[in-house]
């Protein structure tokens, strides 16, 4: 480049050759878009500073840089490491020496510099510019000003903050997310990836990415947070550790990530070492916020910093430039600027803090900030997990789920006996939470801890968290300690003569003895259950209990019983416009006249329960119109309609992040996928959901396993065996978001042959072929894996459209017609 200052005269000595930046003996790996970047920036700006977290691979990133722009320089490009300066009168000095700058009576080392470099088009480039970052922005402010040709590129991890000075974040390295697929050509295009196998190969040679060590790979490179030196440390831990151990080990990554190459600067050749020296640049009120923040484990906003961290000598208003200060220095992270921002430690950063928490022993005051805090988030949102905001309580709390389950860990684990009841009141607020979002092991197994720290008090929150756990094992199939937890706090809410907790642990009661086939008993609980609720008073209630009741009805196959207290729940529901208990009993009515054989009037039902759905934005009414609906195009054997149904059904439950109904809807196509010929497609999502339901810890109910079943039979029938086998495997591998991505194509049916020129389905052939064989009802049923039921009503269906009174008329007439 040739700089717009040159002046005639002769030509000056070049600052430095390209030979003279500093040799590196390991190889650069990855970062082609950010040189590509950085490059550009140099031909905009005068002063580019680098900046970022120890270890995030600035000083080598700024090296290459320099290699690549060096030529455009025709003064050179000048190197100057000042990690071992600590002295900042120091600065002007230690650069002029390094660009060979002499000294002169009568000159100072700057303008000894400025005379140095003088009109010549230079690049200086000033590495670890931190700790000396005052005499760094007095020196470069200074010459910028008086050499026309200089450009200066900077490490640091926090700016200079001068005039003309571009900042530029240095991001870490590409890496797997959490939920990626392991396979080994995959993940090499990461390059934290290519990083620790290039390093793992050199600490021992002959180690290769592979299929059995691919995932292990990928954690370390995630928990690392892509952090370039990290990795490196991590890598040459292959000497006497598995991948797999490092993996595990990481919890104590500041223990683990130690002994890197003799040669290298102090500050890094350990994790420690990097995060001791920003740590001991920092002011002491810099140092409080710091460490106070490791207690959030999924990042920030403002307002919990200032909630949470103030106090004890830090006033709440020093909180926002005390934080600002931590982002410009690297050690706190701006994660989302859309709305309020966002703000996070990287874990390994995170791992630091804690420790100069647990030392400063301000740690149980913060912790218990932290928990108080969130427990009142749990309370806030548990009234609005059934109203219209539902789906945006719900993704509130999925965001700041790693800072509830750090509360919770406190709470239950290192907290005192004041802290295991914010526990349990936390646990019992968030039991909906988990229920919606899948979340049962995990909250069943809060609730289970708290209780057993709780057992002496006898207290509504004891009640609430009774409920919950037996909700949730309910929802993973565990009946016998579901009834057992809601016994418990059935009598508990009868001890406090609290009438409502104790007609709603009723009800649930009687969803479990219906779960299990005991109708009897379900119709038992939920008329005990609709008595109280007639005593309350509350309407609402009486007509869930009444719906409640129509389903056990409907379960029993009788139609008749469900469709008149389903009436009577959608009058109820009707009288206060109570559109959610509207959409349910709509629900309810059109699933018990598609069981009871009028698809017409169910379906009519089921398009008046998603319109009153939309209308009220009841996200969770749509999805279920849209199943239900889909269940009713699919036994109409209308199966592309019925594909259309439950893929924008899946679309809103995956939405709403319920991975149950993820479950059952995947189940749902892939017995659309069988009726349509296409056997491996229904095997993978049979496979897709089978490993859904094992992630989450629910075992598909026992009402809806003859269903799943018989499609897994016909698919294991159409494709073989050994076929099978694979496909299934194929579908267990895929993560969530490719199984929906897969059950969300439209799926292709194989050629079928021309349509028969007679009234009767496909179905009514079947059923027709297999009676003219002989076979009863029942028998047929079981062929055709339908209930008794359906193929009464096919037949009834057969002998209008054939105009014949009887089984054998119909065969016969069959024959002679060569429907058959």
């Amino acid at each position: 480049m040739t700089s717009p200052h040159h002046t005639e005269g002769p030509t000056p000595t070049r600052i430095g050759r390209l030979d003279d930046l500093p040799l590196q003996l390991t190889s650069f790996v990855g970062r082609e878009r950010e040189l590509e970047e950085i490059e550009d920036l140099l031909g905009e700006t005068r002063l580019l500073m680098l900046t970022g977290p120890g270890g995030c691979g600035k000083t080598r990133l700024a090296m290459m840089a320099a290699e690549r722009v060096a030529d455009g320089f025709e003064g050179g490009v000048g190197w100057v490491w000042l990690a071992p300066v600590s002295d900042q009168t120091l600065v002007p000095r230690t650069v002029a020496s390094a660009l060979g700058a002499r000294e002169a009576p009568g000159l100072s080392p700057t303008e000894a510099l400025v005379e140095r470099i003088g009109d010549s088009e230079v690049l200086l480039v000033l590495d670890n510019c931190e700790h000396l970052i005052e005499a760094c922005a007095a020196l470069v402010d200074g010459i910028l000003r008086s050499c026309p040709g200089l450009k200066v590129l900077g490490t640091s991890r926090e700016p200079l903050n001068i005039a003309g000075e571009t900042a530029w974040s240095v991001p870490p390295l590409s890496r797997p997310a959490p939920d990626d697929a392991f396979d080994p050509g995959e993940l090499a295009r990461y390059e934290a990836v290519r990083l620790f196998v290039e390093r793992a190969w050199v600490a021992a040679p002959g180690f290769q990415l592979t299929a059995e060590n691919a995932a292990a790979v990928a954690r370390v490179c995630e928990r690392l947070d892509g952090l370039p030196l990290a990795i490196e440390l991590a890598a040459a831990r292959v000497r006497v550790l598995s991948v797999e151990q490092i993996s595990h080990r990481l919890d104590n990554a500041l223990g683990l990530l130690t002994e890197g190459g003799r040669m290298a600067p102090f500050h890094q050749r350990t994790l420690r070492g990097a995060l001791d020296w920003s740590h001991d640049l920092l002011p002491e009120e810099e140092q409080v916020l710091f460490r106070r923040l490791s207690v959030f484990g999924d990042g920030f906003e403002l307002g919990m910093a200032e909630g949470i961290c103030s106090g004890s000598g830090l006033d709440g208003g020093d909180v926002l430039p005390l934080l600002s200060r931590l982002v410009d220095k690297s050690l706190v992270l701006v994660t989302d600027r859309e709305g309020e921002a966002r703000y996070r430690l990287l874990a390994t950063v995170r791992q630091y803090a804690e420790e100069k928490l647990r030392l400063s022993g301000e740690e149980p005051e913060t912790r218990r900030r932290h928990a108080r805090f969130y427990l009142e988030l749990a309370e806030q949102a548990g009234p609005e997990f059934t109203g219209p905001n539902q789906e945006e309580w719900l993704d509130r709390l999925e965001g700041e789920l790693g800072n509830l389950r750090a509360a919770m860990r406190w709470s239950l684990g290192s907290g005192g006996p004041g802290d295991a009841e914010v526990g349990l009141r936390t646990a019992g607020a968030l039991w909906r939470f988990c229920y919606l979002r899948g979340y049962y092991g995990e909250g069943r197994g809060w609730l289970e801890r708290a209780l057993a720290l709780d057992e002496p008090v006898r207290s509504s929150p004891h009640a609430r968290a009774l409920t919950g756990a037996g909700v949730l094992a309910l929802l993973q199939c565990d009946y016998e300690p579901a009834e057992e937890r809601l016994e418990e706090s059935l009598a508990l809410y009868r001890e406090l003569n609290d009438g409502r907790g104790e007609a709603s642990v009723l009800q649930v009661l009687g969803s479990v003895a219906r779960e299990r086939g005991y109708y009897e008993r379900a119709k038992a609980y939920h008329e005990e259950s609709l008595a109280l609720w007639r005593v309350l008073g509350d309407d609402g209630e009486i007509a869930r209990s009444l719906n409640y009741l129509g389903f056990a009805a409907w379960l029993q196959e009788d139609f008749d019983q469900a469709v008149e207290l389903c009436t009577q729940t959608l009058g109820m529901f009707r009288r206060p416009g109570d559109a959610e208990g509207v959409a349910w009993a709509l629900i309810s009515l059109g699933s018990a006249a598609l069981y009871g054989g009028d698809r017409a009037r169910a379906e009519a039902l089921l398009e008046e329960s998603l319109a009153t759905s939309r209308h009220a934005g009841y996200r969770e009414g749509i999805a279920w119109s849209l199943n239900q609906l889909g269940v009713a195009a699919y036994r109409g054997e209308e199966p592309g309609r019925a594909e259309t149904l439950l893929r924008e059904s899946l679309k809103v439950h995956r939405n709403l992040g319920d991975r149950w109904r993820i479950a059952s809807v995947l189940e749902g196509l892939a017995e659309v996928a069988c009726s349509r010929g296409l056997t491996e497609r229904a095997t993978r999502l049979f496979g897709a959901a089978e490993a859904l339901r094992e992630a989450i810890s629910t075992p598909i109910p026992p009402c809806e396993r003859d269903d799943r079943d018989r499609g897994v039979s016909v698919a294991r029938a159409g494709l073989g065996e050994e076929t099978f086998a694979r496909a299934r495997a194929r579908g267990r591998a895929l993560t969530l978001e490719e199984a929906i991505a897969q059950a969300s194509e439209v799926s292709h049916p194989p050629e079928v042959p021309a349509p028969l020129t007679h009234d009767l389905s496909a179905r009514e052939v079947e059923v027709l072929g297999l009676v003219a064989e002989g076979l009863t009802d029942a028998q047929v049923a079981e062929r055709l894996f339908l209930s008794p039921r359906t193929v009464g009503h096919h037949l009834r269906s057969v002998y209008r459209k054939l105009e014949v009174p009887s089984r054998a008329a119909a065969a016969k007439t069959a024959l002679e017609r060569g429907l058959i």
